[in-house]
């Protein structure tokens, strides 16, 4: 059995309700990565974190990141940013090593068309759950197990979620049936920030690119460019992203 994780992280928040007019959209994004290419991804970030700050207790975190705040002071420095910037993107464009799955809500045309009362996160998740067993089933070797893994909300948030997934397995989604569904997800985990898990820190490095080239595919996006080529593509075509309302 070969086993595959599939680590989700957001950008931007889900509420429909009040929403920031500067940043309309949310965007859940999934990296897939294969045990043995996880082992690797693992040890290239340690090796990063070492480098740079001397131990491997540092948390990734993209807003932080661009901010250079809560850890990330050193990112003043621009000759040190420039070396930071390079050696992650090395890590985030090396090829065959993960496969990106992401959801977005166009929050002011979403409204438009649905109203405010659904649940986008979880719409978003069936997305990415669903591209993720299309994602499986194209790969030539066969007995693959995949291990989804969430970063924690809060009780009230990650109580709804694991409801949510239950329901997915017992009834699947629109495109997977629930066989199809099962015979693949094989677990469920739901972890703190502070757990320090590097694949939900990869997640959320390429959540925020994959975001600003949905809101404005035209603006400059250096970090898109290193990273679009892991974007889940199908018969070569870029498949592994759903915009909602479609455009």
């Amino acid at each position: 059995m070969q086993n595959y994780y599939l680590y989700i992280d957001e950008c931007g928040d889900n509420n429909l309700k009040n929403y920031d007019e500067q940043f309309p959209i949310f965007t859940l994004c999934g990296v897939i990565v294969r045990e043995d290419k996880r082992e690797w991804l693992e040890n290239e970030i340690h090796v990063l974190k070492d480098e740079f700050w001397g131990n491997q207790h540092t948390i990734l975190h993209s807003r932080d990141i661009r901010k250079c705040q809560r850890g990330f002071e050193i990112l003043f420095d621009l000759e040190v940013k420039k070396h930071f910037y390079e050696r992650v993107n090395r890590i985030l464009g090396t090829a065959d090593v993960y496969t990106i799955v992401a959801c977005a809500i166009l929050k002011e045309s979403y409204i438009r068309n649905y109203g405010r009362l659904n649940d986008v996160y979880a719409q978003s998740l069936s997305f990415v759950l669903e591209r993720a067993v299309f994602y499986l089933e194209g790969l030539e070797n066969e007995g693959k197990a995949m291990h989804t893994v969430v970063e924690m909300r809060g009780k009230k948030e990650d109580e709804k979620l694991r409801l949510f997934y239950n329901q997915l397995l017992d009834k699947g989604t629109y495109w997977v049936n629930s066989e199809r569904l099962k015979r693949y997800a094989k677990s469920f985990t739901l972890l703190p920030k502070k757990a320090n898990v590097i694949g939900l820190q990869v997640a959320d490095l390429v959540a925020y690119p994959v975001t600003r080239h949905i809101l404005d595919p035209n603006e400059p996006n250096m970090a898109y460019e290193i990273i679009k080529d892991n974007i889940y593509t199908e018969h070569l075509k870029q498949v592994g992203i759903k915009i909602i309302p479609h455009t």
